[in-house]
């Protein structure tokens, strides 16, 4: 799974931005409010979800935070809810917002998204009762356990990479676990140095298996 990326920010469209990730230009869909916070040149970093797609290439969604990836995910686990109608879900709507229509059975909340009427919105509050509960504020002090670590984000960053090269994200997944497994310092080293470990790897890989 690609979990989140990080890089520069190469265009903005209405409903995604291309993120340059070691090299590789990733188009990532977006809300409104995710995109308007983005600024063509500059860094960034968006936690994603990856929704491969049987007819058709896969797509890479991307969230400023991670309860909006949450929504996004559970929504898609509702049968006639797609990416497009989650994501609008949340172009209307903050994360809480949903948490607190689901727990009141608030239909008039989801119909208020364009493309989902009574029926679709009675599903989705009878599908998800007792789920997305409110998530109480960490206290004073306390610290966020969200946060992914370096390690964590140049793997990712590695497997977008991968995925954009062509393997799938089984295999990605493999390669990067593979080689973090045999050097476990290469967690500390940067993205473009594990990308050419472990496309290295798979050189070698695929060479042995031609003999």
């Amino acid at each position: 799974m690609i979990s989140s990326i990080r890089g520069e920010v190469l265009h903005l469209g209405l409903d995604h931005a291309v993120v340059e990730v070691s090299g590789f230009g990733l188009t990532v869909q977006a809300t409104q409010q995710t995109l308007s916070a983005l600024r063509t040149g500059q860094p960034a970093f968006l936690h994603t979800s990856y929704v491969p797609r049987q007819d058709d290439a896969p797509l890479l969604f991307g969230f400023s935070e991670t309860g909006e990836r949450e929504i996004f995910t559970t929504l898609l686990s509702i049968s006639g809810v797609g990416p497009r109608l989650a994501l609008a879900v949340l172009s209307v709507h903050t994360p809480d917002e949903v948490r607190l229509a689901i727990r009141d059975s608030d239909t008039a909340a989801f119909t208020k998204v364009p493309g989902i009427g009574k029926k679709t919105a009675q599903r989705i509050l009878l599908e998800l009762a007792g789920k997305l509960v409110i998530e109480p504020e960490p206290a004073a002090g306390e610290q966020s356990t969200t946060t992914p670590t370096g390690a964590e984000i140049t793997a990712a960053e590695v497997r977008a990479a991968l995925t954009s090269l062509g393997w799938t994200e089984k295999d990605a997944g493999k390669a990067v676990d593979e080689a973090l497994a045999a050097d476990p310092e290469l967690g500390q080293a940067d993205t473009a140095t594990v990308l050419r470990t472990v496309l290295r790897g798979l050189g070698a890989a695929k060479a042995g298996a031609g003999r």
